[in-house]
C-alpha cells in the first residue's frame, strides 16, 4: 500500500523582502512548494556547504507521503531552489470540487458570504526560524523566513500553527488590508497538536477587530471555507468546500493521533493557520496539512474545535501547554474468536488485549500484558479498538483519552483471567525512548577525544538522513524509534555521532551513528550521565561499549588532554552543551 504523505503550510514569499524589518535575514528553499506534485530534493547544508548524508540501512521507500506544508522564503543556488506555480485565480480564489451536487455548492458560496464579514481577524504571519543544527550541535543553522497564516480569538490573542513559528527568531503579523507589520510573543506552543498562541503588546494592533467564534464540531457534507494567505498572491486568499471525512488521523508535525477533519477544500502552502468557517460564519478548525498523492486532489486536513479548546484550556489552566495525555499501552484487535475464547472472553464482552505497557506510565502497575480494556469511563470498547462517536460513526478510542488532561485519572475496565476488574488510572504524558520533538529546546552533546556524543531524536535523525530518515538511517535505530519504549523517564538513546579526526582517534574515525552501550562496564542511562562518568574517570582509560560488540579504548590522560585541542581546531566553544554543565 502506497505510504502517504502530509504536507504543512508555511508560506514562501517569492521576492525577498527588502524593508527594513527584513534586512540582512538570509533565507533557504523549501522542500516542497505544495501547489503540484513537484517535489524539489534539498541538499542538507553545513556552513553553506553541501553535506552528503550518511549512509544507513533502513526500510524500502514506498511511494506518496502524507506531509505538513513548508513555506519558506529561500535564497540558494539554483540546484536547491524549487518551482513556484502561480494561482491562476489571482490573489482571492474561490475553489469547489467538482464533485459536489449542486445543493452543497451552493451551501459552499453561502459558508464563503457568511465568513466574510470575520475576514478581518485573520492575520498574516512572518517568522523568521534559526533552526538548531543536529549534526553539528554547537552552531545553528542559517535563518531564513516564512509566512503563513493566523486568526484572532478572545483575550488579545492569535492561533496560528506550531509549525508555522517552529524555531523562531521573530515574529510579525500584519491584518488584512494594513501595511504594518506588528512584532509578536509566543505565548505557547503545542507540539502534539500543532497549534501555537501568540500575543501582540501594541494596542494598535488590537483596534477595530472583533475576535473569532468558534463553533460545533461540523458533521459529514457540511460546508467549510478556508481562509487565509496561500502561495499565489500577497492578499487573502479564500477556498470552499465540504467536510468529506472525521477521524482520527496522524498529525504529522510530531507523529501523534488526534481528531482531524478532511475537507476537500484546497489547503495550499501558506494556509497554514488559517481559520475554517462553517455556513454560520463560526470559526471549527485551523488549515494544517494536506494530501500529497498521485492518485488525490483537494484533501486537505483541518484541526478540529475539540482539540483547539483542549489546548486553549490547557493553557488558561495551567498557565502553559501540558500536552494530550496518553493510557501508555499497544494494544492489539480481538476481532479473532479463537483468540478471544482462550483469554475466557464471553460472547457479549467486547474489547481490545494489552500488549505491552510502558515502564514510565503511571499504570505501569496496575494494567497488565493480556489484560483485556473492556470499556474506558464507562465507554464499551469494540474489537477493533472503536467507540460510538455520532449517529452512524465510530472513531478510535484513544479519542476519549485525548479529551483527558495531564494528570487526569480515568477509570477503566479489564478481564484478567476471566474476571472483571475496574482501575483508577492516571494519565500523562507519552514518554518516548527516541523523542519527536526537543520543544524548541538546544540538542546536547559531548566531545572527549573527538567523539561526539549525542542523543538520538526525529529531528536529529532528519538531520543525519534527511526527510526519508524512515527508509534510509541504519535499521538497529529505526527498531528503537518504531518498538523500543523508555525505561525510565530519562533514559535517553546516546550514540557516537562522529569522530572528528585527530592522532588520539586513530582506527576510529569511521564511526557513525553507534549508540554507546556502557562505560568502563556501566550502562549509560543518558548522555548527561555519559558526560558525569566522563569527567569524573581516575581509571587508566576510558573505555566505551558500543552497539555492534564494538569497543573503543582511550588513554584517559590522553584522551581529555587533547579535547581542547580537537575543539580550537573546529572552533568549537565547549566540550559539552549548557545543559550537561548544569
Amino acid at each position: 500500500m502506497a505510504d502517504l504523505k502530509r504536507k504543512r503550510g508555511r508560506k514562501p514569499k517569492t521576492v525577498v523582502d527588502n524593508s527594513a524589518d527584513a534586512a540582512g535575514i538570509s533565507s533557504k528553499e523549501a522542500l516542497d512548494d505544495g501547489v503540484l506534485s513537484v517535489t524539489p530534493v534539498e541538499t542538507a547544508t553545513t556552513n553553506g556547504d553541501p553535506q552528503t548524508h550518511r549512509r544507513g540501512r533502513g526500510r524500502p521507500k514506498k511511494g506518496g507521503k502524507l506531509e505538513e506544508e513548508v513555506d519558506r522564503d529561500i535564497a540558494a543556488s539554483p540546484e536547491r531552489r524549487g518551482h513556484r506555480f502561480a494561482d491562476h485565480n489571482g490573489d482571492i480564489t474561490t475553489v469547489l470540487s467538482g464533485d459536489l451536487r449542486h445543493g452543497a455548492e451552493l451551501a459552499a458560496v453561502a459558508a464563503a458570504a457568511k465568513a466574510a464579514p470575520s475576514m478581518d481577524a485573520v492575520v498574516k504571519v512572518f517568522c523568521v526560524h534559526t533552526e538548531p543544527n543536529f549534526s553539528l550541535p554547537w552552531q545553528r543553522k542559517r535563518q531564513y523566513s516564512s509566512s503563513s497564516s493566523g486568526f484572532i480569538i478572545g483575550g488579545r490573542r492569535v492561533l496560528t500553527n506550531a509549525h508555522s513559528v517552529e524555531h523562531h527568531t521573530q515574529v510579525k503579523l500584519k491584518k488584512r488590508g494594513s501595511d504594518t507589520k506588528y512584532l509578536a510573543t509566543v505565548l505557547s506552543i503545542g507540539t502534539e497538536c500543532d497549534i501555537a498562541m501568540l500575543t501582540v503588546n501594541d494596542d494598535e494592533f488590537w483596534e477595530g477587530v472583533s475576535p473569532l467564534e468558534f463553533g460545533d464540531l461540523p458533521a459529514l457534507q457540511d460546508a467549510v471555507t478556508v481562509v487565509g494567505y496561500p502561495i499565489g498572491g500577497d492578499t487573502i486568499s479564500v477556498t470552499s468546500g465540504v467536510v468529506s471525512r472525521i477521524e482520527i488521523l496522524s498529525y504529522v508535525h510530531v507523529s501523534t493521533e488526534l481528531l482531524g477533519l478532511q475537507i476537500d477544500a484546497a489547503i495550499n502552502s501558506g494556509n497554514s493557520g488559517g481559520p475554517a468557517f462553517n455556513d454560520k460564519g463560526k470559526c471549527v478548525g485551523i488549515a494544517f496539512q494536506s494530501l500529497k498523492h498521485e492518485d488525490a486532489e483537494n484533501i486537505g486536513y483541518v484541526i478540529p474545535t475539540p482539540v483547539i479548546m483542549h489546548f486553549i484550556q490547557d493553557y488558561e489552566k495551567n498557565g502553559a501547554y501540558t500536552g494530550f495525555p496518553i493510557i501508555g499501552i499497544e494494544w492489539q484487535k480481538m476481532e479473532n474468536p479463537d483468540l478471544r475464547l482462550s483469554v475466557g472472553m464471553a460472547h457479549n464482552q467486547k474489547g481490545v488485549r494489552i500488549r505491552r505497557v510502558e515502564p514510565t506510565a503511571p499504570e505501569s502497575n496496575v494494567l497488565k500484558p493480556s489484560d483485556v480494556i473492556l470499556s474506558f469511563d464507562g465507554v464499551d470498547i469494540a474489537n477493533d479498538g472503536t467507540v460510538p462517536f455520532r449517529h452512524g460513526e465510530r472513531i478510535g478510542f484513544s479519542y476519549l483519552v485525548s479529551q483527558k488532561y495531564t494528570g487526569d485519572d480515568a477509570q477503566v475496565k479489564v478481564l484478567r483471567k476471566s474476571k472483571i476488574l475496574e482501575f483508577k488510572i492516571k494519565l500523562n504524558a507519552h514518554k518516548r525512548l527516541i523523542p519527536a520533538h526537543i520543544k524548541g529546546k538546544p540538542p546536547s552533546y559531548y566531545i572527549v577525544g573527538g567523539f561526539v556524543f549525542s542523543a538520538v531524536s526525529v529531528p536529529y535523525l532528519r538531520s543525519e538522513y534527511g526527510k526519508d530518515y524512515e527508509f534510509d538511517a541504519p535499521v538497529k535505530l529505526l527498531d528503537k524509534l518504531l518498538h523500543s519504549m523508555a525505561q525510565s523517564i530519562d533514559e535517553q538513546l546516546v550514540v557516537v555521532s562522529q569522530v572528528l579526526v585527530a592522532d588520539i582517534n586513530i582506527g576510529y574515525e569511521e564511526l557513525v551513528n553507534t549508540q554507546v552501550i556502557a562505560f568502563n562496564g556501566k550502562p549509560v542511562k543518558n548522555l548527561k550521565s555519559l558526560a558525569n562518568m566522563v569527567e569524573a574517570c581516575k581509571e587508566e582509560y576510558l573505555k566505551f561499549d558500543l552497539d555492534y560488540n564494538q569497543i573503543v579504548v582511550l588513554q584517559t590522560k590522553n584522551a581529555k588532554a587533547a579535547t581542547s585541542d580537537i575543539l580550537a581546531m573546529h572552533c568549537i566553544p565547549s566540550a559539552m552543551s549548557d545543559d550537561l554543565k548544569t
